[in-house]
């Protein structure tokens, strides 16, 4: 086991870095698009300024509102390529709506003072070829209606 932890780690910022780059350019894809995106490595996010202060790579998990649960479900069920996963730090592209999986214990005030809306989707954007994730959200978004 330890001989494979060795072997990732020694590829691990390449991956961090690759998945973190590819966060950011599908965010600056879906920006136009979607009412509410959140990720620290773009200029919108509230903390870019001190996310490009304290870190390398801002990382490969962001949050999109899409405003209604209706919403965020019809691009879920649009995702070819993009895995539905409620467990998301991988190295493959992975999507979950919070309201009815991580956060569904919770009741509806709790996820509200969290941020977490019926409309909320979490992705973790993965190694893939970044066009190649970017077409299949392009399809989805469609599919959702943005």
């Amino acid at each position: 086991n330890a001989w494979v932890v060795m072997k990732g780690l020694e590829t691990l910022d390449l991956r961090a870095h690759r998945q973190s780059e590819n966060a950011v350019a599908l965010g600056q894809m879906m920006e136009p698009r979607v009412p509410r995106i959140l990720h620290p490595g773009l200029p919108s996010h509230p903390r870019h300024a001190l996310a490009l202060k304290q870190m390398r790579a801002t990382g490969p998990i962001f949050a999109f509102d899409l405003g209604s649960r209706a919403k965020a479900h019809a691009l879920l069920d649009a995702l070819e390529l993009i895995d539905l996963s409620n467990n998301i730090g991988d190295s493959r592209s992975l999507a979950c709506h919070p309201a009815s999986t991580t956060h569904a214990g919770l009741s509806e005030e709790v996820r509200a003072e969290m941020g977490v809306t019926e409309g909320l989707v979490r992705i973790n954007v993965g190694l893939e070829d970044i066009e190649d994730i970017k077409e299949d959200m392009d399809r989805a978004l469609s599919a959702a209606g943005f």
